[in-house]
């Protein structure tokens, strides 16, 4: 069996022979400074690196080329999404599940956790304190369990959640991470109006994804390694990446990860929406001190500038599982997209969080209007933009866009339009002050003068109670 990245069989285009002879050649020439030199001197065009490139930045030890590393991914960074930060929330529908993975506490074995699957009439009260925090953006989290969790269930969240307006809130885009299904599954979430479909793959390393995934669906590693294909043929425009750091040697999954990332670039023209970064975290019943694969935060921040220079054009994600301090370093190298007030426990958001059902324990536990401020400290618009979904920005269409630099016409007047709509109707005093300077700040940087103009208008009438403009 061979490598060939426009297969469409998991074990050809994540090839264990490529990802090996790659990790062999990134440890020959990690001391090949003018190699090394020469591969960000190209990147800095930013069209990205090949996975064997990056894997020989990330073997580097050079000090001096480190920093450079990371100089290069905070200019392309800025470049594409200058200082703008996405915010989303998570929204745990079910923990009910079949799969019997043994680093997530929702596997079926576990009887500690308390199962749960909100009604309608609690998705309903969850998402409208949801609403009160500012939020515009969900991504949904199921366990597998189609008796207790069928596709069905979904479908009708989804639009639960986009009928509901509570004063003057709105969940505007739903993701959805749920598992590896069919085509046919997923064109009915494409036609539910979803924007990413999101989907981990824990591991690309094929014995030790089996290992950790013994019972359940989730164990056929081909099925799920091919599920964003199948999305793709099902419609669905945007799709996100993700590996768990912490399972598996880091190195064989950072290769597999941007192998992954070609392979939709080659079939379907193009690459994934988002690549999420995780960590292992603790969770009832899970230890991850059993996982001798974790990674230091100087490594993790290592791994976010790669990714950032590697695949330009993809929006990374970090979740609050990591710090403030961890999250605040990656600000710079790349992220592009934080999550703020989480919780990872099915009715989580209404009541108070029960410990045990959470999915992964949250580092972060700031509030939504605590993250803002600090993004605001930063020098960093938050925004609660999510016009591209809704004016058909995806897929192809907001590649090209990205990729010549013209999409910041759209994100930069959009970022500071929600913000401004958040500092309105939902920041503390403190917040809304500072938040008013920066966007006063950002509207003189719009360069075209109407659009310019337009903005300036729009801030006005929010005053007025006027919402959701956008470009």
């Amino acid at each position: 069996m061979d490598y060939n990245l426009k297969s469409l069989k998991a074990e050809e285009f994540i090839h264990d022979g490529e990802i090996r002879d790659t990790l062999r050649w990134a440890e020959e020439h990690k001391s090949d400074l003018p190699l090394i030199r020469s591969l960000l001197d190209r990147a800095e065009d930013c069209k990205g690196l090949t996975h064997r490139e990056a894997a020989v930045l990330l073997k580097c030890e050079d000090e001096e080329l480190r920093q450079r590393m990371y100089a290069l991914a905070a200019r392309i960074k800025d470049r594409f999404y200058g200082n703008r930060i996405v915010l989303f929330a998570p929204l745990y529908l079910s923990n009910y599940c079949i799969n019997g993975c043994r680093y997530c506490p929702y596997h079926g074995q576990n009887k500690h956790i308390p199962r749960k699957q909100l009604s309608q009439e609690e998705i309903v009260r969850e998402v409208t304190a949801l609403q009160d925090m500012g939020h515009k953006r969900l991504a949904l989290e199921t366990g597998e369990d189609p008796k207790n969790c069928p596709i069905e269930y979904v479908l009708e969240s989804i639009q639960t959640i986009y009928g509901i307006h509570h004063k003057n809130g709105a969940i505007r885009r739903v993701n959805v991470n749920i598992a590896a299904t069919t085509v046919e599954n997923y064109r009915r979430l494409k036609e539910a109006g979803i924007g990413t479909y999101i989907l981990f793959q824990e591991t690309y390393n094929k014995p030790q994804y089996e290992y950790l995934h013994p019972t359940g669906p989730k164990s056929d590693y081909a099925y799920h390694t091919e599920a964003h294909d199948r999305a793709m043929e099902g419609g669905i425009d945007d799709v996100g990446l993700g590996v768990l750091f912490g399972l598996n040697l880091y190195d064989y999954d950072f290769v597999g990860l941007l192998m992954h990332a070609e392979h939709l670039e080659a079939v379907h023209g193009v690459g994934p929406h988002t690549i999420s970064v995780p960590r292992l975290r603790r969770a009832d019943d899970i230890d991850p001190d059993q996982f001798d694969n974790g990674i230091s935060d100087e490594l993790f921040e290592k791994i976010v500038a790669i990714l950032r220079i590697a695949v330009p054009y993809t929006g990374l994600i970090i979740s609050t599982r990591e710090s403030q301090a961890c999250r605040q370093r990656v600000l710079k190298l790349g992220v592009s997209q934080i999550s703020g007030g989480s919780r990872t426990s099915v009715g989580g958001y209404a009541e108070d969080e029960e410990e045990d059902s959470s999915q992964f324990e949250v580092s972060d536990r700031r509030t939504l209007d605590q993250v803002v401020s600090w993004l605001l400290d930063e020098g960093c618009i938050p925004s609660f933009c999510t016009a591209c979904y809704r004016e058909g920005r995806t897929g192809d269409r907001f590649m090209t866009l990205c990729k010549s630099g013209q999409i910041v016409n759209c994100c930069h007047p959009n970022a500071l339009m929600t913000l401004k709509e958040y500092l309105e109707d939902y920041a503390a005093p403190e917040t809304r002050e500072k938040g008013l300077r920066l966007i006063e700040r950002e509207t003189e940087k719009i360069t075209n003068p109407k659009v310019k103009e337009t903005v300036i208008r729009h801030l006005h009438d929010m005053e007025g109670g006027m919402r959701d403009f956008r470009f």
